[in-house]
Parts: C-alpha cells; sequence; structure tokens
C-alpha cells in the first residue's frame, strides 16, 4: 500500500507536490544497496556506521556510542572488538574511573573510511552521469529536503496520508 505525503490543512495541499513515501523509500534503498556494494574495508555497515560516529564526535565512552549508535550492549562488545581487531579504534582508560575507558579512532580507521568515502562518492557521480540535466536539476533542488530527511529535521516531517 503507498502512502502521500500532504501539507497540514486543505488549503496547504494544492500547494504541496504529492510524494509516493513507498516509490521514495524503494529508491533510497536501492541507491544505498548500490552504494554499498563495494569493499567496506573488512566493515559491516553497522561497524561503518559506528566507526563514523567515533570519528566525528571524537573520543566517547563506549556507552555514549551504543546510545548514538542504538545497538544493545552485547552488539557493541563484539562491535568494538572487531574495530580494535582492525586495528580502525583503540580504547584508552579514563583517569580516575578504572572501569570506564573512552574510543578514539586510529590513522588507520581515518585512512579506511577516506577510502570509503572516496569510492561510494566516485560511485555514485557515476551513476550521476547518466542522468538528464532536468533530472540532475531536481536532484540539486531536493538536496536540502533529503539532508533534512537523514537528520530526522522535523521540517522535514509532514503529516502521511494514506493514498485514495
Amino acid at each position: 500500500m503507498s502512502e502521500r505525503v500532504a501539507g497540514d490543512g486543505a488549503a496547504a495541499l494544492a500547494d504541496v507536490p504529492q510524494i509516493d513515501v513507498t516509490r521514495l523509500r524503494v529508491a533510497i534503498a536501492r541507491v544505498s544497496r548500490r552504494l554499498r556494494r563495494h569493499e567496506l574495508a573488512g566493515l559491516t555497515p553497522t561497524q561503518l556506521a559506528a566507526l563514523a560516529t567515533v570519528e566525528s564526535a571524537g573520543p566517547l565512552r563506549l556507552g555514549d556510542l551504543a546510545a548514538v549508535e542504538r545497538i544493545a550492549p552485547s552488539t557493541l562488545t563484539r562491535l568494538v572488538t572487531a574495530l580494535e581487531e582492525l586495528g580502525y579504534v583503540q580504547r584508552c582508560a579514563v583517569p580516575g574511573d578504572a572501569r570506564a575507558s573512552t574510543l578514539s579512532i586510529t590513522p588507520r580507521g581515518h585512512a579506511a573510511l577516506e577510502r570509503i568515502r572516496k569510492e561510494t562518492t566516485a560511485v555514485l557521480a557515476d551513476s550521476l552521469l547518466m542522468l538528464p540535466p532536468d533530472q540532475l536539476a531536481a536532484l540539486a533542488a531536493a538536496l536540502p529536503a533529503l539532508e533534512g530527511l537523514a537528520d530526522g529535521d522535523s521540517r522535514a516531517r509532514r503529516a502521511v496520508e494514506p493514498l485514495a
């Protein structure tokens, strides 16, 4: 069953383009799968997301990483162990708290993320070359909305109504 997104109120419906949410979801998922098909430096998508979080957030406690990535402590232990074994992260003791440690990215982890980013950017850039100019312009115009959706921006949310 498809759903469409509409603005608030009947008057706004005339001004807001209808979006087939099912088509959008499927398209985003397919693009995402295409970008993940390349070598991920030995990482699962969950490990890759956690490594990127450690890179962007700086050294952080394991519990904070689990909260940001919304993963269970048992999953976190396996994930961090795998990243450590690959040499992508290192644990550091927290002074004054013998039970706590922080996780920081290593130079090897930075290099792996940089390589993955370059590869996925190249794959996407090659794919964009196949699109006609009007579709490229539509994608360029949609970037702020897609970024808002990716960030969970509340301004990007609209009421969802079932298709008639």
